[in-house]
């Protein structure tokens, strides 16, 4: 090895502390040189005799929040370095390098707002190079000060003297302040000490609206039912599930913690995680009905602060008016939270862009992301081998959980959660958050790739771009996402995809929903699916489960049932409809086969308050009668295709017997897992499928999920692990089978 190299690191090593990292192993090590930012990454030039050992610890030592995806090395043959080893200024604009997500408050900061000797003790904005706000407040590259929201805020000598510091953890940290020069925390209406204040009334059974990282979120005394009902109240939330942020301690009381779930909670993402409840020492209004509780670490010092200050448990949901996006502004939260909130606890440091919690939940089949967002992005994801040389790719994603990807460099940019593109506010946010990234990240888009329904925003966006476009159909696209992040070869041969979820629209025009797939990333062919049935009133039949009951029971044969089940219905006019097909279009979908056998249980309610709640209650229900799948309902395989209705016959005869809804619910689960994974298995073993991939928003699912798996085993399984296999993953998928389509003749 020559005596003098240079170096280079990409990967998440921006922002890190991975310059003071490198200037402390060249102490180490005797090494003279030096070691910048620059557009592409970390850049070191170094000599020395000892060079082997400094490249395994770069790797092995390397910061908790660096992730390293390459090292280059070659020779500097005559390279006069100076004696001594320098950190350089960073190496220009540019836009190659991966920036970090925001990260919780580390220990080391933790301990200092707790130390009523340390300078920031109290202090609601500590950070330094091993957490706090990163992507929530970057403004452009290379990630400077300069570049942040932090820009407005001077630095004060003692903060100036570690920020200049190589041995000091808050070396180049560039959101670093303390209380003589950083940012200022507030309550309106005022008081001598916000935090003291808003603890007391939270425990007054008060709602807080607090400012947050990535936006605004209302808080309150979880402990306290009648706060949490009141909250409802003016959200108008009847029975969407609420957040928690608590201690570690209090969750533990509070629900079933594994290990990797405990893990995952203390992540530097600092995730909302589902956890089993235990026993029911919270009210039900937190989460009406359900067995799992979503839960939270504090993720900044002002919510260690408060969270002390309280020692309870805080329901932590968005500060949002229903159907908008969150709010992040100081006077949006005035005008918008005012209807909500009975204070404001407000700061002055800026944030750049709008980002949810993210949600996450550990399986028995490993972790799951069900909403990638805070702490997640924008961490990127390697391409598969044989996506090497091909373009810059922008996809735009679907109507639902909006979220778009880019392709650059071998790697996917997978953005944060945007909202559903219904609401024009959250339309506008997914235009904003377009130019954002494009901007940020240097991308110039050569091929622009959505979905084919062309009532969707995200396609007219595609379509008005002046792109080329690549329209990729909605199944295909979540088999896509599911095969990409598995790093399934772009030639590694065909793969059956189960595809559940709740519409997207097909091929042949219509809407598509319990699919199995056989194909890849260029192509893959239909070769079973959910018998279609009616969606009697279009649109409305996503939002009222009892009108897929009657669609499925009229088609099972059993219209009597239908009559006496919903006699308030008018039942008449809808079957007057779906014979006519007067909006009443076919559908395969899964999800409205959950709203109908929900109905069925009784466990539906006459209009969903939120996507999923039939779906969610079923499964609910199911968890309560185990016994239940051993015993899975029939599903006929036929011309129709794997059609529902001896489901519905059999599930009539329980009826009939007086079987708990538990125990149908559990059979529900099983006979849908079976159908499909004995279809999916049959295609392995034939040879046609080398593995089977589990994709779509039913699989969110976990009951389903495990069911699929159990009925698979021994067949190769490809799972989202890190992807959403909801409709926040599509944008992956699109951007993978456009790359796919165009990827030149020596990547195929």
């Amino acid at each position: 090895m020559s005596d003098a190299l240079q170096i280079r690191v990409r990967g998440q090593v921006q922002g890190v502390g991975f310059r003071p990292f490198v200037w402390q192993l060249a102490q180490r090590f005797g090494l003279r040189g030096e070691v910048l930012n620059d557009a592409e990454g970390v850049l070191i030039r170094a000599a020395g005799e000892d060079l082997p050992g400094f490249l395994a610890a770069l790797e092995a030592e390397a910061p908790p929040l660096a992730r390293i995806d390459l090292v280059e090395t070659a020779p500097l043959p005559g390279q006069a370095l100076a004696a001594g080893f320098a950190i350089a200024a960073s190496g220009g604009p540019g836009a190659r390098t991966r920036v970090t997500p925001d990260a919780a408050t580390c220990p080391a900061c933790l301990a200092e707002i707790r130390d009523p000797a340390d300078r920031r003790y109290g202090y609601a904005f500590a950070n330094c190079t091993h957490c706090g706000p990163r992507f929530s407040i970057l403004r452009g590259l290379p990630y400077d000060r300069a570049q942040t929201t932090m820009a407005a805020f001077p630095l004060c000598p003692a903060c100036r003297a570690e920020y200049g510091d190589p041995a000091d953890r808050r070396f180049h940290a560039q959101p670093v302040a303390c209380p003589d020069c950083g940012p200022r925390l507030w309550i309106e209406p005022a008081a001598p000490d916000p935090v003291r204040a808003a603890a007391a009334r939270l425990k007054a059974g008060e709602t807080v609206a607090v400012k947050g990282l990535g936006g605004f979120h209302l808080a309150v005394d979880a402990t306290q039912g009648p706060a949490v009902q009141r909250l409802r109240d003016r959200k108008r939330r009847p029975a969407k599930p609420f957040a928690l942020m608590a201690t570690m301690a209090m969750i533990r009381a509070l629900c079933h913690v594994s290990e990797d779930e405990a893990a995952l909670l203390a992540d530097p993402a600092a995730p909302i995680v589902l956890l089993a409840r235990r026993g029911r020492a919270l009210p039900d209004a937190v989460a009406p009905g359900q067995p799992c509780l979503g839960v939270m670490l504090p993720a900044t010092p002002l919510h260690h602060l408060l969270l002390d200050a309280v020692d309870r448990p805080l329901v932590m949901t968005s500060g949002n008016l229903s159907g908008e996006p969150q709010v992040t502004g100081n006077a949006e939260a005035r005008e918008k939270l005012a209807g909500f909130a009975d204070c404001f606890v407000m700061h002055d440091r800026g944030i750049a862009r709008r980002l949810d919690d993210s949600v996450e939940r550990i399986t028995p089949q490993g972790p799951m992301v069900l909403r990638r967002a805070r702490g997640r992005v924008p961490g990127t994801l390697r391409l598969p081998p044989g996506f090497g040389e091909v373009p810059q790719i922008a996809a735009f994603g679907g109507q639902m959980k909006g979220a778009i990807c880019l392709l650059k460099d071998g790697q996917a940019l997978l953005g944060h959660h945007l909202g559903d593109l219904d609401s024009a506010l959250s339309a506008d946010a997914f235009e904003a958050a377009c130019r954002d990234y494009a901007a940020l990240f240097g991308h110039r888009a050569e091929i622009a790739a959505c979905d084919l329904h062309p009532g969707f925003r995200a396609t007219r966006h595609a379509e008005e771009s002046g792109l080329p476009v690549e329209h990729v159909q909605h199944h295909h696209a979540h088999m896509a996402a599911c095969l990409g992040e598995n790093l399934w070869p772009l030639d590694g041969g065909p793969v059956a995809a189960i595809v559940l979820d709740g519409l997207g629209l097909g091929t042949d025009g219509t809407a598509w929903g319990g699919e199995l797939l056989l194909g890849g990333y260029r192509q893959a062919a239909r070769v079973a699916h959910l018998r279609p049935a009616p969606l009697p009133g279009g649109d409305a039949a996503a939002r009222e489960p009892w009108r897929n009951l009657v669609a499925r029971l009229d088609q099972a044969g059993l219209p009597d049932l239908a009559d006496a089940l919903l006699p308030e219905k008018p039942l008449p006019l809808l079957r007057h409809a779906m014979e006519r097909g007067l909006n009443a279009p076919l559908s395969s979908s899964a999800g409205r086969l959950f709203d109908a056998f929900a109905a069925a249980c009784g466990l539906a309610p006459d209009r969903q308050s939120f996507e999923g709640e039939a779906a969610m209650a079923l499964e609910a229900a199911a968890l309560q009668a185990p016994g239940g799948f051993s015993d899975p309902y029939p599903i006929s395989q036929g011309r129709a295709g794997l059609d529902p209705a001896p489901l519905f016959a059999a599930w009539a005869g329980d009826r009939r017997k007086g079987v708990a809804p538990g125990v149908m619910a559990a059979r529900f689960h099983a006979g849908l897992a079976r159908a499909f994974a004995t279809e999916a298995r049959a295609l392995v073993e034939a040879g046609a499928a080398q593995a089977v991939a589990l994709s779509g928003g039913c699989f969110q699912n976990a009951t389903l999920l495990a069911l699929v798996a159990q009925a698979l085993e021994g067949v190769p399984l490809l799972l989202h692990r890190q992807v959403p296999a909801n409709d926040g993953g599509l944008a992956f998928g699109q951007a993978l089978v456009a790359a796919a389509r165009v990827a030149p003749p020596e990547a195929r």
